[in-house]
């Protein structure tokens, strides 16, 4: 079945997904997608039981995806602040964002400075040399 997803908890694991004017509930391990559902996203679905199963994205299927987010927003942010991860954090990848925090405090902790700025400019030169040019949802950067 087709259905868009109508909310998601991502704390609870769990969401609802509207299909053919009824609502199922999925859970976060019914998911096969590598990216986190979001509200309005279009999905395919198994039913079983009433339950929504076998949960994955569509959108790139029924259409091209759209480009949302800005390629050189990204790399400026990258190259000033990617120290703080807000470059990553911009495209979706929150995971590599956090860590990216995390790395930061940990190099200050210890003194190593004049590694801090370093993964920030590195991202920076891919995102506008196009080596790096899609967001976590697989969409390309305008």
């Amino acid at each position: 079945m087709i259905g868009k997803i109508a909310s998601f908890d991502p704390e609870a694991g769990t969401g609802l997904i509207a299909s053919e004017r009824q609502t199922y509930p999925f859970a976060l391990a019914d998911w096969t997608d590598e990216v986190s559902p979001d509200e309005d996203d279009d999905i395919r679905f198994e039913l079983e039981n009433g339950k929504a199963v076998r949960v994955a994205l569509v959108g790139a299927y029924i259409e091209e995806p759209k480009a949302v987010k800005y390629k050189y927003l990204a790399g400026i942010l990258s190259l000033l602040l990617g120290w703080a991860g807000l470059g990553r954090i911009y495209l979706g990848y929150y995971k590599i964002g956090f860590f990216q925090i995390l790395l930061t405090a940990f190099l200050l902790r210890v003194g190593f400075l004049v590694f801090v700025p370093q993964w920030g400019f590195v991202e920076a030169l891919l995102l506008f040399s196009s080596k790096f040019d899609r967001d976590a949802k697989g969409r390309p950067l305008k």
